[in-house]
């Protein structure tokens, strides 16, 4: 199927995942760096997404001059197969150092650590050609309220974006909410408190957002009205497609797997505010089913980017003079069967 003229596809080296799981091993062999690679140039991919440790492997063993080096072989590579790096995000939740959070640690030696290691991840940006630094905040928040003291973390947040800001004057951080886990309670779950947030820093302009499909289904909230939200602000500056089957753990299903309607409107809003119209690409942050066999490693993605044109196809040639009268006579139960009807090709 061809693309949409104005749509780029990009995912992450994370989202060819090896099928483990809390109660389970791997269920797929591990696929080399090379082979994602190739793998996003065979399926028609415009972008890859990084961690920091993902453009630098083992990268608190190296020195900051062999980061940079290693990030500029990396660059020479992408540039070579014609792939874009997207973003790049520093994973401050791997490390020991990280254990009660990153930026919100009660430990500042910790919290030094986490500065320090995202200013790194800035650095490595811009040997990649990326001005996007993408905030995951997974472990900013509490086990237990007593623990932390909630206005001081917000606080902290905002030290460390006014550090990553005045590090780099023309980086842009998107901040990417989610509700829980691996926290029990996060301190920015929404994109509502994303963008608030961002109005405390030094430069509200370069601070934004990132949404995910399934964070925003955790947050028991409607994808598409999230997006509609950050593109009122000009602030979506990435965007992260995937599925949910309810409130559960984090499941990263393909585009549409749960919930067509979903999935719809959430390209209805996309299309409506122009997203990607500037460039920007359209990620899927997706991993395949752990049942996956090896020789079918790489049909989640080509099904959710599939399922993705297909749905801006249904968006285009949605009956909007037939929807509107319906509204206008407040039919709302017509215009539901009218969605129905059109999504199941009748």
């Amino acid at each position: 199927m061809a693309k949409a003229p104005q749509y780029r596809f990009c995912a992450g080296p994370w989202n060819f995942s090896e099928g483990r799981d809390p109660y389970g091993p791997e269920t797929r062999p591990a696929q080399t760096f090379d082979w994602k690679l190739q793998a996003l140039k065979e399926l028609g991919f415009d972008g890859m997404m990084f961690h920091d440790d993902d453009a630098v492997p083992e990268i608190d063993s190296k020195s900051p001059a062999q980061v940079l080096k290693e990030a500029g072989e990396l660059a020479k590579r992408l540039k070579g197969e014609g792939i874009e790096a997207e973003m790049v995000a520093p994973r401050l939740w791997f490390h020991p150092n990280t254990v009660d959070g990153a930026y919100t640690s009660n430990d500042k030696r910790h919290r030094r650590y986490a500065i320090d290691r995202s200013k790194q991840c800035i650095d490595i940006a811009n040997v990649l050609g990326t001005d996007l630094i993408v905030l995951w905040l997974a472990r900013e928040g509490s086990y237990m309220r007593e623990s932390k003291d909630g206005r001081r973390s917000v606080d902290l947040l905002v030290e460390a974006m006014d550090a990553m800001l005045a590090h780099d004057k023309k980086i842009r951080l998107a901040i990417e909410p989610k509700p829980n886990e691996p926290m029990d309670h996060a301190y920015i779950p929404t994109i509502g408190h994303a963008l608030a947030l961002a109005q405390l820093t030094r430069d509200p302009a370069r601070v934004g957002a990132l949404i995910e499909s399934a964070h925003a289904i955790l947050a028991g909230l409607d994808p598409a009205d999230e997006i509609d939200f950050a593109m009122a602000f000009k602030k979506l500056w990435s965007l992260h497609l995937n599925d949910q089957n309810g409130l559960k753990f984090d499941q990263d299903k393909p585009f549409g797997s749960a919930n067509l309607r979903v999935a719809f409107n959430q390209v209805r809003a996309i299309e409506r505010n122009r997203y990607g119209r500037q460039g920007e690409f359209i990620c899927f942050d997706v991993h395949p089913f752990r049942t996956t066999k090896p020789e079918h490693y790489l049909r989640h993605l080509g099904n959710s980017r599939d399922t993705f044109l297909r749905l801006v196809e249904k968006v285009r040639s949605f009956p909007e003079k037939q929807a509107q009268a319906l509204i206008s006579d407040r039919n709302y139960q017509d215009l539901d069967q009218l969605v129905l009807n059109h999504l199941m090709g009748q």
